[in-house]
């Protein structure tokens, strides 16, 4: 007796073995059907995934001396706007120290040619001795900051010596990541260029939807079958559902689950 289709409204193409006349099991596509093809071409896509994040990944001695330079640089230039911003006070101090001291001397000549009485004469030294204490003032403000602009400029010029004393370092480091990276990206130029020839053999719907899955799925647009279930996702699956996949016939059978394009391989 036949028995009907283990699900109503499907019905599954049992393939025949080799030399035999009848019956069969469920059989893994050609390895030259078009989803063999596109098995391979996401075999390519995930190494070159592979090679772009290598590309990347940078070295740690390469992130170690660009984070030092950077630290170099972020320091350097605070510590010259700080040095701007001293030396700035110290000018404006400077240029008011030398108007008090311009007003003290016109004071002093004005007290030798006017004052002719004690009161005058007062009154002029008066004036005479707040100048000089606001001079005695203005003098005392710019020590400290006239040694703080020291500081600050032995201190640029230390880190411009370290930054100098590290470029050698550097472009050695970045010279060595310039050739690591080629030697990835010659990798994937022969992968590139196989991807292509496969992609050109196939289906470009096909090809534009898988390349949309696996957008959508962290890579991965194409599912095997194993034990029955999807590697992608991990559902088993229907059996009706293994048998088209393993046609390998288009439209692609998508998982129910996660929506991958299945595939049954040997």
């Amino acid at each position: 007796m036949v028995r009907g289709p283990p699900f109503p409204g499907h019905f599954l193409k049992v393939l025949p073995a080799p030399g035999a006349s009848g019956g069969g099991t469920l059989a893994p596509m050609s390895d030259t059907g078009p989803f063999q093809r596109l098995y391979r071409v996401q075999q390519l896509d995930l190494d070159l995934d592979r090679l772009r994040a290598e590309e990347a990944s940078i070295p740690e001695p390469l992130r170690e001396a660009r984070a030092g330079q950077e630290r170099l640089n972020n320091e350097l230039e605070d510590t010259e706007i700080t040095l701007e911003g001293v030396e700035k006070r110290i000018r404006q101090l400077e240029q008011d120290l030398a108007g008090t001291r311009d007003q003290m001397a016109r004071a002093r000549e004005e007290q030798d040619k006017n004052a002719f009485d004690a009161r005058t004469q007062s009154q002029y030294g008066s004036r005479i001795q707040m100048l000089g204490e606001r001079a005695e003032e203005m003098e005392e403000d710019l020590a400290p900051l006239r040694e703080r602009a020291r500081d600050l400029g032995n201190r640029a010029a230390e880190l411009r010596a370290e930054h100098r004393a590290l470029r050698p370092r550097l472009a050695e480091l970045e010279a060595q990541d310039e050739a690591r990276v080629g030697g990835l990206r010659d990798q994937g130029a022969g992968m590139r260029e196989e991807r292509a020839t496969l992609v050109a053999s196939l289906d470009s719907r096909t090809v534009k939807e898988y390349d949309l899955i696996r957008r959508a799925k962290k890579g991965l647009g194409l599912a095997e079958i194993q034990g029955g279930r999807c590697t992608g996702c991990n559902v088993n699956l229907p059996v009706n559902v293994q048998q088209r996949a393993a046609q390998g016939k288009l439209p692609p059978v998508k998982c129910p689950s996660c929506g991958r394009f299945l595939i049954k391989l040997g």
